[in-house]
């Protein structure tokens, strides 16, 4: 996510002093080195993210926080280790008197989640073989109401709410492109494993993630930290396989997708694909999310400035030449 928008709200310029609402999407009770204790937030809204300090913490006079809350902040921008850090001053929760405009706080997909999950839904309908048909559909029809709202991560690509939908929806639009073009070269590659593999391949972040009313991500479960989405979307192909009386062979296929889409296992992967379905699923798949963080880092940047390096990329610092703006605009 880029800079939040509460960050550009200064109330004074002398002090750099900022006030607004955010969300909590993060809060923790910590001790400094003198023995005092203070609570360390990451507070988003639909424009980035931040981490802040409310230091000399005392529940009685500031309240008590949790995760996925509303609340409207009074501080001071500082930077520490090159990066904006806030420093609270007043604090206090959202309440029913507040005139707040929740879509500036709380980032959306782009297109509805809705939207998206009937498309989804509809288009696993159309697959040639009927037990992956009917195994996808099943998945994703169990899992309806969390995959219309959930992020796709807790940090870092999609992070918002319906991003899961949106960055499913996504790569199956170029998964659509890329099995048109090789499966003019090479007729075996079945379309329905690579259709049915991206639309399951993040099926188990229903249960990875800890996701507020609000639809964005507070915390991973201890299933998904102990676990990780990977097994345990395969494990939910198997267990639907089973109570649908899917060939086994089928089931082995899609679950060898899920466990391999995060390629390597530094990533998460136990096995690398190892078919080239499970291979176009994977490339699909690190291909929208660091496109995703390419955009949303560059978005901030003026034309022929680099970014900061970013670790989620490798450290790179990225470079916006401007040379699509032009065009953009004509379109």
């Amino acid at each position: 996510m880029g800079r939040m928008k509460l960050l550009s709200n200064i109330i004074n310029n002398a002090t750099n002093q900022v006030e607004g609402f955010c969300i909590v999407k993060n809060v923790q009770l910590k001790v400094n080195v003198k023995g005092a204790e203070y609570l360390d937030f990451t507070l988003a809204d639909a424009e980035g993210e931040v981490n802040a300090k409310l230091w000399d913490y005392q529940s009685a006079a500031h309240g008590v926080y949790s995760a996925g809350e509303i609340i409207k902040v009074r501080g001071t921008i500082n930077m520490f280790r090159d990066i904006e850090q806030l420093k609270i001053e007043r604090i206090r929760k959202m309440n029913e008197k507040d005139d707040v405009d929740l879509s500036s706080i709380v980032a959306e997909s782009p297109v509805n989640g809705e939207m998206l999950f009937k498309e989804l839904y509809d288009f696993a309908g159309t697959f040639g073989d009927e037990d992956i048909s009917r195994l996808t559909r099943y998945l994703l029809q169990a899992n309806k109401e969390k995959l219309e709202r959930y992020p796709a991560a807790l940090r870092l690509h999609h992070a918002y709410k319906g991003g899961l939908m949106f960055h499913t929806h996504t790569m199956l639009s170029v998964a659509k492109k890329l099995v048109e073009v090789y499966s003019a070269i090479n007729p075996e590659l079945s379309a329905d494993l690579v259709y049915a593999g991206v639309i399951l391949h993040d099926i188990a972040k229903t249960a990875e993630l800890e996701v507020g009313p609000l639809g964005l991500a507070t915390a991973y479960s201890a299933e998904g930290q102990l676990i990780g989405h990977l097994v345990m979307g395969a494990s939910m192909v198997q267990t639907a396989a089973m109570e649908l009386g899917i060939a086994e062979e089928k089931t082995m296929l899609l679950s060898h997708i899920l466990l391999s889409h995060h390629g390597v296992p530094e990533f998460g992967s136990p096995k690398p694909p190892m078919f080239p379905e499970a291979e176009i699923v994977s490339t699909v798949d690190t291909l929208d999310a660091k496109l995703y963080e390419m955009f949303d880092a560059l978005a901030g940047v003026e034309v022929g400035c680099f970014t900061d390096r970013l670790w989620a990329l490798d450290n790179r610092q990225l470079f916006r030449h401007g040379h699509g703006i032009t065009q953009a605009e004509n379109e």
